[in-house]
């Protein structure tokens, strides 16, 4: 059987934090389910280096959708989960995210700009709606995006979200026509396996002992190296 080290891309660890390159296809966390989580493979891979008897302790202090890949970060001590969880919540981590979208050339496109938006949870479909700012439960969302590449109907954008909302990078994209590439909840035609062309390139925080700034970097997946090797290499 292969290690656990063998299994995770471990981006950042030392006696506080822990950072990862998560892939796609992986829930971030579990509930009361039974599917294998990256939590738990983290646990693991800590029982196992250090040799720790009983529970590891693991904060999650943000998370990633199943089919998004990237940089992903957990505390290993309680403190660390409350100093980062706070800066989650405040935002004042700086994430930066790669986009693959169907795109053309819609319009609304410039070489940069921002997006905004009032985003709301709907339950019983399961899924995030952009509506009006008066709409009750509304909660708004911003993101900067500028275009690093476009290529046969295809645009790499990297995004920078202002706010953390439940699939708001995914939704503000596919409600102006340019849904991320593979995700078919959202418009997408095309597939991507069991992932999206949405990557968590990287994560800017502050550490949560020595208050240094310090920055995670995810490189993307294998499978985006050979769809979108013109796209990425233009």
């Amino acid at each position: 059987m292969s290690s656990f080290a063998e299994l995770l891309d471990i981006l950042h660890e030392d006696n506080h934090c822990i950072g990862l390159n998560k892939p796609s296809g992986w829930p971030t966390t579990h509930f009361d389910g039974t599917e294998e989580t990256v939590d738990r493979l983290v646990k693991s891979y800590l029982k196992e280096k250090y040799d720790k008897p009983g529970n590891v302790f693991l904060g999650v202090v943000h998370r990633l959708d199943k089919p998004t890949s990237g940089a992903l970060l957990f505390a290993r001590t309680s403190k660390a989960a409350k100093r980062l969880s706070e800066q989650f919540r405040e935002g004042t981590v700086e994430k930066v995210y790669w986009a693959i979208v169907e795109a053309g050339r819609q319009p609304w496109m410039k070489d940069s700009g921002s997006l905004d938006d009032y985003l709301f949870h709907d339950d019983e479909e399961r899924r995030v709606k952009v509506v009006d700012a008066d709409t009750p439960g509304a909660k708004p969302a911003r993101l900067l995006y500028t275009v690093r590449n476009r290529h046969a109907g295809l645009v790499w954008l990297e995004l920078r979200p202002h706010t953390g909302r439940k699939h708001q990078l995914r939704v503000q994209l596919a409600k102006r026509g340019t849904p991320i590439y593979g995700d078919a909840k959202y418009g997408s035609i095309q597939k991507l396996g069991d992932s999206i062309g949405l990557h968590a390139r990287s994560l800017t925080f502050l550490h949560p002992t020595t208050h240094n700034p310090t920055t995670i970097t995810a490189e993307v997946p294998k499978v985006w190296r050979g769809r979108f090797a013109k796209l990425l290499n233009g």
